[in-house]
C-alpha cells in the first residue's frame, strides 16, 4: 500500500508540475528550444529525490537537417536521506550526422546500501560515497549507419562503510572506451522504427593510473517495431555487460534502473549482469503518453554467491510527458515491480 500511494503521488506531481512550468520557450531566430523541467522520484534507497532539470535543444549548425537536434543541461538533485548530485550533460550532433559528442559530469554525495550474507543473519549495510565522474565520448560515422568511437571516462570514489565492515577505500579510475554502433532508427530520442547494436570494451590499465588492470564488455541489441499506424511502438532490448579482472566495488553492477527496473534496494550485484526486456509505449494523446513493460535479468560474480544466475523478474507501468513542444522528447515516471523489491523512477528520455 505505502508503495502504491508512493507512486500515485509521484504522478500526480510529476504532471501537474511539468504542465505548470512548461513554458518551453521556440526562439526561430537562433533556432533553440529552452525548458525547465522538475525532478520527482522514490525509491527504498535513497527515498524522496527531488530536484529540477533546465534543457536546451539546439542544432549546431541551422541549415543541417540531417543531424538529430544537440541537447544540453544542467541538473540538481536532493535526496531525503541526505544525498545529493549536480550534474551536466550534453550530446551534440553535427556535419550532417558524421560526428557525435557526448560530455557528462557528475559531481555529489551519495548515501546508499548493500547487502551481506558473510554474517548471521543476512542484512543490508550503509555506505557513504563521495564522487566526481566525468565523460567524453567521440564517435565518427564509418559507413552509412555504422559508427566507430571512443570514450575516455574518469572515476574519484571515496567510500565509507557502515560499522567498518570494509575498510575506507578510496578509487580513482580512468577507462578508455572503443565501441561500435549499428544505428537505423528513425529517430535518435523517440524511435518508432528501426535497430541499434552496440559493441563495447572499456579497459582500465595499471599503465594508465589505475590500481589494478580491469575490462568490461557490454552488447546490447535494440529493436523498434511500429504499431497503430506509427502512433505507438515497442521496444524490445537485450543487453550484456561482462566484468573481466580485478572489478572494483565501484565498478560492479547493480540490478535496477535501465536494467531491470523494480530493484531500487541495491542488494543484487556483481561483476557483470545480462537482461532481456519489451516495452510497449502507448501515446494516448499529444504531448502524453503510457508505457507498459516486462523484463528479466541476471547477474554473476556476486559476493553473495547465492545471487549469481538466478532469474531477476521485473514489471512495471510509466506515464510520459513530451517536453518540448516540437520535438519528440519525453520525461516521465516509472513504477515498477521486482522480486521482493520495487522502484519509482524518473526518466529523462526513454529507457532505451
Amino acid at each position: 500500500m505505502k508503495s502504491l500511494l508512493s507512486l500515485i503521488i509521484c504522478l500526480v506531481t510529476i504532471q501537474s508540475m511539468a504542465q505548470s512550468v512548461d513554458s518551453s520557450q521556440t526562439d526561430t531566430t537562433k533556432n533553440l528550444h529552452l525548458t525547465v523541467m522538475p525532478y520527482l522520484s522514490y525509491n527504498r534507497n535513497m527515498d524522496f529525490l527531488i530536484g529540477v532539470i533546465p534543457m536546451a535543444m539546439y542544432r549546431l549548425n541551422k541549415s543541417d537537417t540531417i543531424s538529430s537536434k544537440s541537447l544540453s543541461g544542467v541538473s540538481a538533485v536532493y535526496t531525503t536521506n541526505e544525498s545529493y548530485f549536480l550534474a551536466f550533460f550534453n550530446q551534440w550532433y553535427f556535419s550532417e550526422n558524421k560526428w557525435r559528442i557526448q560530455l557528462f559530469g557528475l559531481t555529489g554525495n551519495y548515501n546508499s546500501q548493500f547487502y551481506v550474507a558473510d554474517f548471521a543473519p543476512p542484512s543490508f549495510y550503509d555506505y557513504n560515497t563521495e564522487l566526481t565522474y566525468i565523460s567524453l565520448s567521440v564517435k565518427r560515422r564509418i559507413i552509412e549507419n555504422l559508427f566507430g568511437g571512443i570514450t575516455y571516462n574518469y572515476g574519484y570514489y571515496d567510500t565509507e562503510y557502515e560499522d567498518n565492515i570494509q575498510p575506507q577505500s578510496i578509487t580513482e579510475t580512468n577507462g578508455i572506451k572503443l565501441q561500435l554502433q549499428l544505428d537505423t532508427r528513425d529517430d535518435f530520442y523517440y524511435p518508432r522504427k528501426g535497430k541499434r547494436a552496440i559493441v563495447e570494451w572499456t579497459t582500465f590499465q595499471e599503465w594508465f593510473w589505475n590500481d589494478e588492470t580491469a575490462n568490461k564488455i557490454k552488447t546490447e541489441y535494440i529493436h523498434y517495431f511500429p504499431s497503430r499506424q506509427n502512433r505507438d511502438v515497442f521496444a524490445a532490448r537485450f543487453s550484456g555487460i561482462y566484468g573481466l579482472g580485478n572489478i572494483a566495488f565501484q565498478q560492479q553492477e547493480t540490478i535496477g534502473g535501465k536494467d531491470i527496473r523494480g530493484y531500487s534496494e541495491g542488494k543484487y550485484r556483481g561483476d557483470g549482469i545480462i537482461s532481456l526486456q519489451g516495452e510497449y509505449r502507448f501515446n494516448f494523446a499529444n504531448r502524453m503518453g503510457a508505457i507498459g513493460y516486462i523484463g528479466m535479468a541476471t547477474i554473476y560474480g556476486s559476493d553473495n554467491t547465492d545471487f549469481n544466475w538466478k532469474a531477476y523478474p521485473g514489471v512495471g507501468l510509466g506515464y510520459r510527458y513530451k517536453a518540448f513542444k516540437d520535438e519528440n522528447f519525453n520525461i516521465g515516471l516509472d513504477g515498477a515491480l521486482g522480486k521482493d523489491d520495487w522502484g519509482v523512477y524518473f526518466r529523462i528520455g526513454e529507457a532505451f
